[in-house]
């Protein structure tokens, strides 16, 4: 089994470092071991996967013609290193690097002679196909058609060759990084002895007070040699500046920072408190930090430091930085502060333990790291790895469950546990409580028993996993912080924006690498696969790389842009001074950008250099498909062009249809908006306004006719009551003078003598307040004149009045003697 310690330690280092670059932060370096020896045989072959006499791929990149028998030798060497499986992993690294450059390579050895390529293929198509049979051609242009050919298959041969030794190199590297996932698999499984194994303590034991006598004495028998001492007196002022500059700032740095920003923070208003705190914190944490690297460098210039205590010495800015990363990202998550939002509803004395065990946390990482680098230089075994790593690794397990425990708790105080309606993030955090316990366990278990790799695999990329997730957490804060400043907003409308939801957004793809570095991934895993993206995806016939895409979406939001930009002119500065109508201008600058967009996605796709005739079949497909299921839509598409183009109705029209009244107020391709007199959206599907009888009451222009209705009773002055009548039609002020209103004795009714006033308004939009001013009007003129507008009259006979008049004198009696006994 390889040790559990130095290939995982490189790799979370790495992976912390790149997570720490998020906000600015520096890892120091560390140490690194080499891998476990294999088999002789199988280093043998790995000096002979790179012999001196084969040029690299650089060099034949730079000559005119790809060395293919170099590339022979190369990949044949990498098919028996793969087939013999004896190779160590470093071994098939190497040849995996130089597969990958030969790929470089033999991708460019793509794109030669591609001039004279499609220039003999022009000259091939303009001498037409090659006659048939029974066909004949004049034998000049055959002769010339042979030699164009020939040239043709000279010209590709190059780029054929590349293409098939293109094939084989990305097979090969699939293989070998099969090859390798393999044998990770096979470690993480492996079971080694356990650590709770009395028997191995002693050795374990020893190996580590051996390392720490021996860094001891290398540190004296150093220091006790006059030229280390003169060096000593050379470099005192050196060493003594940044050993008091290392006091200072781990002693009296986060006081003092603490200090400035009690000076800054009262100060603040609003959202620039939050973010002056975010910084105010970050300081409070660097500068302790700071005097760790002081203090390191000091002893690096004092000289006195053997071999072994260099070790120790060169993990101690990396173990810091653990620890205050850690300190740092606890006391943000658990808050202090009583007052306003948190990430975590704990109670006070929740997040002060929650503090407590996320610096735990990032100490005890940063001694599993230094242990890591001490046992690779060392060269412990096994036994002595695995006995002086447990406690860290059960440390860790241990905070991982009690962290579960207070996301769980965090869940049943916001009483989201069962609630269906949980955000989005409560739901998370509950899940991620239970993934915590369960690694936790299951890690604490499994480091027990023997299961070492598989035990460290599993805790220690989910510490740094919390870790990556708490720093978008804080990060989102930060997010939102600034945003409330810079746009000065209060923090609750910043923490409702998109931009800051889109910023961590973005955040969070950046750190989707660092976690798949964190979870075992390769550098080489992510150019790989970065590789592929640039390539291009094929999705139906159609290559698209991201350049094509980024490509096509600049041009197409640029042609948008511009097409906005039209519109806008056309509709406030170009239009308004023409004599076209409200509802042609709007017409115009729909058609305006319809026409726009279709414009800017074809000058996109052919910008991006897409080819979309492969998808012919999909696209006769997809018509079969409107033909028959999409009908309807299609058929409102076309109407909704027809209206905007015949223009039967337009925006502010009063119209009529299938029942609905009111007006026009959105015209769109699908369907047409009316709002109706009673303030309500009614969506009218645009072929029902196409195929449909539509009343338009204003189209052209606004008159229109009232009609009202009067009736007086018999015996009036019929002539009179018309005269009357005129005179109020004609003193209104919205009725026309030509052509004049009239009245029309219409009908003797049953109860009154009924007359019709019709008149033509200026605007038919008031015709209701005009028929109200009317009716107020004649009711006014026809009490002067003593004119009866006769209402009907019933008389009601009953044909057994002496049975109902019984039954209401037996209900009176009962009513009366009921209030007797009362």
């Amino acid at each position: 089994m390889k040790p559990p310690f130095p290939a995982f330690g490189r790799g979370l280092a790495l992976a912390l470092a790149l997570s720490l670059t998020l906000v600015g932060g520096a890892f120091a370096q560390t140490a690194t071991a080499p891998e476990a020896t294999s088999a002789t045989s199988a280093d043998t072959t790995a000096q002979a996967a790179a012999p001196a006499a084969t040029p690299t791929a650089p060099e034949a990149a730079a000559e005119s013609v790809v060395d293919y028998a170099a590339w022979e030798r190369l990949a044949q060497r990498a098919e028996q290193a793969i087939e013999a499986g004896r190779a160590s992993d470093q071994a098939l690294l190497n040849l995996r690097a130089e597969l990958v450059s030969w790929r470089d390579t033999l991708t460019a050895a793509q794109s030669a002679n591609q001039v004279k390529i499609k220039t003999l293929q022009t000259q091939l198509d303009a001498l037409g196909p090659k006659p048939g049979k029974r066909e004949s051609e004049p034998a000049s242009v055959t002769e010339q058609r042979k030699e164009l050919t020939r040239q043709l298959e000279e010209a590709e041969a190059p780029v054929k060759a590349a293409e098939v030794a293109l094939a084989r190199d990305n097979e090969l590297i699939a293989q070998l990084d099969e090859l390798l996932r393999n044998r990770k698999a096979a470690e993480l499984y492996a079971l080694g002895p356990s650590p709770l194994n009395p028997a191995l303590w002693p050795e374990a034991l020893s190996d580590l007070s051996q390392t720490l006598r021996l860094a001891w004495a290398g540190v004296v028998a150093t220091y006790g040699t006059d030229t280390q001492r003169a060096e000593m007196r050379a470099n005192a002022p050196a060493i003594l500046a940044l050993a008091v500059l290392a006091l200072v700032l781990m002693l009296r740095g986060k006081a003092w920072a603490g200090w400035l920003g009690g000076q800054i923070l009262p100060r603040a208003r609003g959202a620039s408190f939050g973010l002056l705190a975010t910084l105010v914190s970050v300081g409070q944490y660097a500068a302790p930090w700071l005097g760790v690297l002081a203090a390191v460098e000091a002893l690096h210039k004092a000289g006195f430091l053997g071999l072994r205590a260099q070790v120790l010495v060169d993990e101690l800015p990396a173990v810091a930085l653990s620890f205050f990363v850690a300190r740092w990202l606890g006391s943000r998550v658990f808050d202090r502060v009583e007052t306003g939002p948190k990430i975590l509803n704990l109670p006070p004395s929740t997040r002060a333990e929650g503090r407590v065990l996320a610096a735990l946390l990032g100490l005890d990482y940063g001694l599993w790291q230094m242990v890591g680098a001490v046992s690779a230089y060392e060269g412990y075994g096994e036994e002595t790895r695995v006995v002086l790593g447990f406690p860290l690794l059960a440390l860790a397990a241990l905070i991982l469950l009690r962290l579960g425990q207070f996301l769980r708790r965090h869940t049943r105080a916001e009483g989201l546990e069962h609630d269906e309606g949980a955000s989005f993030l409560a739901r998370t955090l509950g899940l991620g409580g239970m993934g915590l316990i369960a690694v936790g366990a299951a890690g604490l278990l499994a480091g027990a028993i023997g299961y070492t790799g598989w035990a460290v695999t599993l805790v220690f990329p989910t510490v740094l996993t919390l870790a990556v997730i708490a720093l978008l957490l804080v990060l989102h804060g930060a997010y939102v912080e600034a945003y409330a400043y810079l746009r000065g907003f209060d923090e609750e409308k910043a923490r409702a924006s998109l931009l800051p939801l889109v910023m961590s957004f973005f955040s969070i793809l950046a750190a989707t690498p660092v976690l798949a570095l964190i979870w075992g991934a390769r550098v080489s895993d992510l150019q790989e696969m970065w590789a592929r993206i640039m390539a291009g995806v094929t999705i139906g016939g159609i290559v698209l790389t991201p350049a094509d895409v980024l490509t096509f979406l600049i041009v197409f939001a640029a042609g948008v842009g511009l097409t906005r930009l039209i519109q806008g002119a056309l509709r406030t500065t170009v239009l308004p001074r023409t004599r076209i109508d409200q509802g042609g201008r709007t017409a115009i600058v729909s058609g305006v950008g319809y026409l726009g967009i279709f414009i800017a996605l074809m000058v996109a796709v052919t910008t991006a250099g897409i080819d979309l005739s492969a998808l012919a079949v999909v696209a006769g497909a997809l018509s079969v498909g409107i033909g028959f299921g999409l009908q309807n839509i299609v058929s409102n598409f076309v109407s909704g062009i027809i209206l905007l183009i015949e223009r039967p109705i337009s925006e502010g029209d009063w119209i009529n249809v299938g029942g609905q009244e009111g007006y026009v107020r959105d015209i769109s391709v699908r369907s047409t908006r009316i709002e109706t007199f009673d303030r309500t959206d009614v969506i009218l599907p645009n072929s029902d306004l196409i195929s449909g009888v539509v009343t338009n009451y204003t189209r052209g222009n606004l008159i229109g006719r009232v009609i009202v209705p009067v009736g007086v009773a018999y015996g009036s002055d019929t002539k009179r009551v018309e005269q009357i009548l005129l005179e109020v039609a004609r003193a209104h002020p919205l009725v026309t003078v030509n052509p004049p209103p009239s009245v029309y004795f219409r009908e003797f009714g049953a109860d009154s003598l009924n007359f019709e006033i019709r008149a033509i308004l200026k605007d038919v939009n008031y015709k209701l307040s005009v028929l109200s001013d009317m009716n107020h009007e004649i009711a006014r003129r026809f009490a002067e004149e003593g004119i009866e507008i006769p209402f009907a009259q019933r008389d009601i006979w009953l044909r057994n009045p002496e049975a109902l008049g019984a039954a209401l004198g037996g209900g009176g009696r009962e009513a009366e003697k009921e209030r007797g006994d009362d």
